[in-house]
This record gives C-alpha cells, sequence and structure tokens, in this order.
C-alpha cells in the first residue's frame, strides 16, 4: 500500500519514459486500479522510436511503422499527453507545458502539478555554428529523418541520372556523413548498401560513380566495440570504396560544398550529421542540480542529488557508475543502460510510495554490436570480437530481443525473412512530405519557385 495518493509526472516519451512508466504499470497495478496512484506521460510524439532500428528503416528493410512502439496503447493505464515541458519549478511542484491544442486556444502556457517527477526527455543532436550546416545539414534521430533521408538518397540518384551537367551529377552523388559513432557509421554503411543495389536498376549510375565520406573529428570510430574493432570497420568502409576521413572536421558547407579542415572541398547535396548529442532544454530550464555538462546530477538509486521525489535516467541523468574501477566515472548514456535504468527506476519509485528502502543501479557494461550493410557488422560482447556476418546476426538477434512488444518483435521479423526473399525496395516516396502538393496545384497554387524548396520532392 502506498502512504498517500500520489501523481508521477513522467516527462520524455523515449526508452527510459516508456519503460519507467510500463514498470509503474506492473508494479503499481492495484494502486493505480485503487485511483491511489496517478501517472501522466509528457511527450512530444505518441510513440517511442526504437533507435538502433533507423539505420534499417532508411536503408527499406524495415517498415517506419514498425521501428516505433505506440505509447497509448502500451501505457493503457497512463494518461499520455502529446506536449512539450518547457520548464520545471520543483520547489513548488509544478511543471509549465505546452500542448498540440494549446496554440488554438490562446490561453498560453498550461501548469501542471505533481508529487513525483521523473525527468527523461533524452536529449537532442548537438550542434556547431558550422556555415550552411542549418541550411542544408540532414540530422539521424528521429523516424522522419531517417526516412527522409532514404527518400533524398534516392532522389539524388534520379537527378544523377536525368541530368547532363556533370557538376549537378557529381554533387548529387557525393554523399557526406559527419560523425564516427554508431549512428553515422551505421546510416552510412546501410545507406551504401541500399544505394549499391539500387545501381542496379539505372541505366547510367553505377556504384563507383557515388562518393562516400565519413569524416570523424577523433582518430578512431565507433569507440564502443574497441580499438581493434574500429580499425578493423576502417578498413572495411575503405574496402567499399567510402572515403574515411579520421581527425578531420567539416569547417562549412555553405553553397552545397563540403570543406573539410585537410582543405578538401566537396560538391554535394547530402550532409549528413551525427555529431553527438547534448542535453535537452529543458534541464536548463529547471530549478534541479547539473553537472558540468547539463546533465542531472544524480545517485546511484537514481534520484537527483540533493532534491527529493525527483527522479531521472538515460541521456539527461549522469549517474555513477558503482560497477567501475576508476572513482566517479559516470554510466554511458546509451539505450543498453537507459533500459535497464527505467525499470529499476520504476521499482524504486514504487520502493519509496511504499516507504521500503532503495535498490542501487549497478550494471557492466557487456559491449556493442553494429551493423554495416546486409551480412556485415562489427561486435564485441563479453570481451569477444566478432566481425562480418557473425556480427551482423548478433546485432539483429540481439536488437530483435531488446524492441519491446511482441507485436513489433513478430512484424520486424516477418519483414526480414520477406526481405531475405525477395528484392529491396527501391522506391523513392518524398511527395509524403508533403502530401497537400498535388492538390494545391490543382486549386490554382503558385508551383514553387524555389527547385530546393520542391514540396514533391525531399532535395
Amino acid at each position: 500500500m502506498v502512504k498517500e495518493r500520489a501523481r508521477i509526472l513522467v516527462v520524455g516519451g523515449g526508452y527510459v519514459g516508456m519503460y519507467t512508466a510500463l514498470r509503474l504499470q506492473r508494479k503499481l497495478k492495484q494502486e493505480l486500479r485503487r485511483g491511489e496512484v496517478e501517472v501522466t506521460v509528457v511527450t512530444p510524439d505518441p510513440y517511442m522510436t526504437y533507435q538502433p532500428f533507423l539505420p534499417e528503416a532508411a536503408a527499406g528493410a524495415i517498415s517506419p511503422r514498425h521501428v516505433v512502439v505506440p505509447l497509448r496503447r502500451v501505457l493503457d493505464q497512463c494518461n499520455v499527453v502529446i506536449g512539450e515541458v518547457r520548464s520545471i519549478n520543483h520547489a513548488k511542484r509544478t511543471a509549465t507545458l505546452t500542448t498540440l491544442a494549446t496554440e488554438e486556444e490562446g490561453a498560453g502556457p498550461e501548469q501542471l502539478t505533481y508529487d513525483e517527477l521523473v525527468l527523461a526527455p533524452g536529449s537532442i543532436s548537438r550542434t556547431l555554428p558550422i556555415p550552411g550546416l542549418a541550411d542544408h545539414g540532414i540530422g539521424f534521430k528521429s523516424v522522419e529523418e531517417a526516412i527522409g533521408l532514404r527518400n533524398h538518397v534516392i532522389e539524388q540518384m534520379d537527378i544523377a541520372s536525368s541530368t547532363r551537367d556533370p557538376a549537378i551529377r557529381d554533387a548529387a552523388l557525393t554523399f557526406v556523413f559527419v560523425g564516427g559513432g554508431f549512428a553515422g557509421v551505421e546510416a552510412l554503411g546501410e545507406l551504401e548498401d541500399m544505394a549499391r543495389y539500387a545501381a542496379r536498376y539505372y541505366h547510367n549510375v553505377r556504384p563507383e560513380d557515388m562518393k562516400w565520406i565519413l569524416v570523424e573529428a577523433s582518430d578512431r570510430i565507433l569507440p564502443e566495440v574497441g580499438e581493434e574493432m574500429g580499425r578493423y570497420t576502417v578498413t572495411e568502409l575503405r574496402r567499399r570504396n567510402i572515403d574515411v576521413r579520421l581527425e578531420t572536421r567539416l569547417e562549412s558547407c555553405a553553397d552545397r560544398v563540403a570543406v573539410l579542415s585537410d582543405g578538401s572541398r566537396f560538391p554535394t547535396r547530402t550532409v549528413v550529421w551525427t555529431a553527438g548529442v547534448k542535453p535537452h532544454p529543458v534541464l536548463a530550464a529547471s530549478d534541479l542540480p547539473l553537472n558540468g555538462r547539463g546533465r542531472l546530477k544524480c545517485t546511484p538509486q537514481l534520484t537527483i542529488e540533493g532534491v527529493t521525489h525527483a527522479w531521472a535516467a538515460g541521456d539527461a541523468a549522469a549517474v555513477p557508475d558503482v560497477t567501475a574501477e576508476e572513482p566517479g566515472k559516470e554510466t554511458a548514456p546509451n539505450a543498453q543502460h537507459a533500459v535497464r535504468q527505467a525499470k529499476l527506476l520504476g521499482d524504486n519509485i514504487a520502493h519509496s510510495l511504499r516507504g521500503e528502502p532503495l535498490e542501487t543501479y549497478a550494471h557492466k557494461y557487456v559491449g556493442s554490436v553494429a551493423s554495416l550493410g546486409l551480412h556485415k557488422g562489427v561486435a564485441h560482447v563479453y570481451g569477444r570480437k566478432l566481425k562480418g556476418y557473425p556480427a551482423w546476426f548478433m546485432h539483429r538477434v540481439y536488437h530483435l530481443s531488446r524492441v519491446p512488444t511482441f507485436n513489433r518483435k513478430a512484424r520486424v521479423l516477418a519483414e526480414w525473412t520477406l526481405s531475405g526473399l525477395f528484392k529491396r525496395e527501391i522506391v523513392s516516396l518524398g511527395s509524403l512530405e508533403h502530401p497537400r502538393a498535388e492538390f494545391e496545384l490543382a486549386a490554382g497554387g503558385k508551383p514553387p519557385s524555389d527547385p530546393a524548396n520542391d514540396p514533391k520532392g525531399s532535395s
């Protein structure tokens, strides 16, 4: 039994937000039924994105709908609010938020009161003041960006196939990826694999006509899989004629020309930015303690230091790693820790409400797996190093086991099976991003004057 009625506010619907709310539904089932506990989840999207599947969604191996988990179906005992928390006053136990109806009503932001706060807003892309990046850069954190990038790549191949201008063709077939972490390497590997396959259906575009460039500021890529596997990945990518540039930075992409710190210049219509993330802005708009990197200072029990009734995990939280040998080390902000932290977070909130002792989060990092395209991958798990087909197979098995709900597991497995039996899909559906374009033209609207803003495509 809980001591008193509790209103729990969960900020964010990603890994931590969804899994924490799901755990609370199970641990506080009787209390929720009696009305002693109320769980509200505020999230900008009505779904949780399983981000490890974004590269495969971009390559067309998985349908976009199967990369996301609908929150209302999974969190049927929670109140799911589609909106964004703008600021938090924990001293008064209030959160200021805007919803889809806020602008329509014209009444301004809403105030939501709570008793227990779970902060799990995740992170946003960390961008730099690079000329042209805001105008031409493409991110890779959401399913919309992944599918938009797939459409964009195929459209560039269409442009190259239909133009007689060698400069336009060269720029269309040059793809620059900035960032050598999981997102950048996996996205590059899957899309290069997809584009190479699609080239067989173009009469005048060959795989060797395309330039794929990976730019990384440090001296290695995929640090999570270890130095040896990182070197192997560089060798494997270069064997596929992918230009890997280490210790190199993007200095400008203005006027559709990528300028690198080593002096290279590449006319290109595609710059994909995956160079890290930073804490969500709502953390700075709160009265909760932050560390030097802007993340919430947390205890090993996942409470926020110095305050009561406040919890955090995932990308937003600086959680001490009690399994590390060196003191002061924090857990890495990745999905492996986020999912496990969320379950313990739900348990500890239930313990707190019932007056029970809290548990300590302790998980030793077991390793990482990464896909580099169909039947290609690297892995470093429990000290064992795998590459090629075994690593790729382990990548699929691991993430199939981790994707939430049996429904999603079955759909993803079915799609993988069908994609192994039939040919890849190479269709660009960029017009889906502007579904009213055709009707606007038919109704007397003006066609776009700027080709770069053509509503028919994503380029």
